[in-house]
């Protein structure tokens, strides 16, 4: 399996296929790389270089104890893009991913991507503060925290409900997708899924959004259980200086069935922008 060896001597794995101009893929939590394996076939048929890693901590990288935040993701992926020195890279990242190249962007700058695309992204900050007035109240992630230590295994079985929307009328979900939903949780470690929780929802990204130079197409579905788009999307496109939003009506938090397709034209399109 492909990786790299960090500074801090964690393996990172990776995917790389295909050949073209790059576009780079950040997973949402509590996923891996191959939960972009759709978007990974397209853009390599369509002559990009796709590539998407595992965060540390998920699939087949590092189980580390600490380094569990969205600093050491984002210089995860730093050393990743340099590692591989990809130049006029776009990046994609959904969900905790969307953090993730964000934090990169505002940490590490611009040098090596062109554009970005956001889809149900985390970004701004998903915590309810007294300044963030529609985010998430702690209580919902504390829940997360004890159900998670209790019985992962049904944790996940219950979270891909909200994640592709199956509580919705007329939702088209298969099995399989929750299925697959449930085996690539549970090749996360405890301590970094754990960890995570934090870092997704307690990490003010809103300084790094102001930083992004690149056109940033923000993508999010209205229907989102999971990161509700009032304090996520709609706030992330007032900060960032070329944004393009769309909203995504009835659309939940994964990518799936006509909302699948849906995000793949719009990314097609927007590579060739």
């Amino acid at each position: 399996m492909p990786t790299i060896s960090t500074t801090d001597g964690t393996q990172i794995f990776y995917k790389d296929w295909g050949t073209g101009r790059p576009v780079v893929f950040s997973h949402g939590w509590p996923l891996t790389a191959d939960a972009w394996d759709n978007q990974l076939e397209l853009v390599a048929s369509y002559g990009y270089r796709a590539i998407a890693h595992d965060r540390r901590g998920h699939g087949r990288s590092g189980q580390t104890w600490d380094g569990n935040d969205l600093n050491t993701y984002a210089d995860d992926l730093a050393e990743l893009m340099d590692a591989l020195d990809l130049r006029q890279v776009t990046l994609v990242g959904h969900s905790t991913g969307g953090g993730e190249v964000t934090r990169y962007m505002g940490r590490h700058g611009t040098s090596r991507v062109a554009t970005a695309v956001l889809r149900g992204a985390i970004p701004p900050l998903m915590l309810k503060t007294a300044a963030n007035p529609d985010g998430t109240p702690i209580d919902a992630f504390d829940a997360m925290r004890v159900n998670l230590r209790a019985d992962r295994s049904q944790f996940y079985r219950d979270l891909s409900v909200p994640f592709y929307g199956v509580n919705r009328d007329g939702a088209d979900v298969s099995q399989g997708i929750r299925d697959a939903f449930w085996l690539m949780s549970m090749t996360v470690g405890l301590k970094p899924a754990y960890d995570c929780i934090k870092a997704f929802s307690e990490t003010d990204l809103t300084e790094d959004l102001q930083k992004i130079d690149v056109p940033v197409l923000i993508s999010h579905g209205d229907d989102d259980q999971i990161v509700p788009i009032q304090a996520a999307a709609l706030k992330s496109a007032a900060l960032v200086k070329d944004a393009t939003l769309k909203v995504v009506p009835g659309a939940p938090h994964g990518l799936v069935g006509r909302f699948e397709q849906d995000f793949n034209d719009d990314l097609l399109s927007f590579l060739k922008s």
